[in-house]
């Protein structure tokens, strides 16, 4: 890795790091600044779900009703899509861009003049991306956390909020290693930023189908969001090894790949 290389990226990467995050932090506390006032209206809430259909609340996550009324269960109910698609947007984005940058902003002639070898280009490139994701993570996940303590009318498990953090974690960066990858297989010098984000809202949507439709619930594990699990609520909700395997591995082997596809790549100057 080269420190002057990955400083550089860095700096180019922090304002749009900086608009994100104070995005996703802003629309959690404005939505959880809701929290008393939906428990107030409690029967009218009630009253107005009765009469949705099944499918709606399970299209978001919620599989019981009287789980929003829980500080917690509001929280993953209404928030948590901020960090799971918002987040993993930002993730694949930012990864499917930084290496592809050079090439169709007509710079990689001066990045290649450079005494650097292609590796330490690509990992100078992922260490800032690794960053950039653990950042937005830990200051949204911190954000969520002083807001809970806020608003909460009742105590909440901890551990619990930190296990959906976690997941939220390895979900964006198994988008990240997977911008990296798609990245290397784009032979025309071009951004895909649109694929990117198509690609996170289809997942994101096969997903809460697999939730709506019983004999569609085994394809919802085509969707990386299968495997981090939202029912926070359970007693014994925790981080399981077949979500880290999936999560963490996937994300080693894109990573490798890509590190691979990388070095032999053409550049188009």
């Amino acid at each position: 890795m080269n420190n002057n290389l990955f400083l550089r990226e860095l700096r180019s990467n922090s304002i749009t790091l900086l608009i994100w995050t104070l995005v996703i932090t802003a629309l959690t506390v404005l939505t959880m600044s809701f929290y008393g006032v939906f428990l107030e209206n409690n029967q009218k809430i009630l009253a107005m779900f009765s009469i949705l259909p099944e499918g709606t609340l399970q299209f978001k996550g919620i599989t019981d009703v009287n789980n929003l009324f829980s500080v917690l269960g509001f929280y993953s109910a209404n928030n948590v899509i901020y960090m799971l698609v918002l987040g993993s947007i930002y993730s694949i984005v930012l990864a499917a861009g930084i290496l592809l940058r050079e090439e169709y902003g007509k710079t990689a002639e001066f990045l290649l003049a450079w005494p650097l070898t292609r590796g330490e280009i690509f990992l100078s490139k992922a260490a800032v991306v690794l960053l950039n994701v653990l950042v937005i993570n830990i200051v949204t996940a911190l954000a969520g956390y002083i807001t809970l303590e806020i608003v909460k009318r009742e105590p909440f498990s901890v551990d619990a909020f930190l296990v959906m953090s976690v997941y939220t974690l390895m979900l964006n960066l198994f988008f990240a290693a997977l911008g990296l990858f798609m990245s290397t297989l784009v032979k025309r010098a071009r951004p895909i930023t649109t694929l990117s984000i198509g690609l996170v809202l289809i997942l994101y949507f096969i997903f809460t189908i697999s939730n709506i439709t019983d004999s569609l619930s085994k394809f919802g594990y085509v969707s990386p969001y299968k495997f981090a699990r939202l029912d926070i609520l359970d007693p014994h909700y925790r981080i399981e090894f077949i979500s880290v395997l999936y999560f963490i591995g996937l994300s080693i082997l894109l990573t490798i790949l890509s590190f691979r596809l990388y070095k032999r790549k053409d550049i188009y100057l």
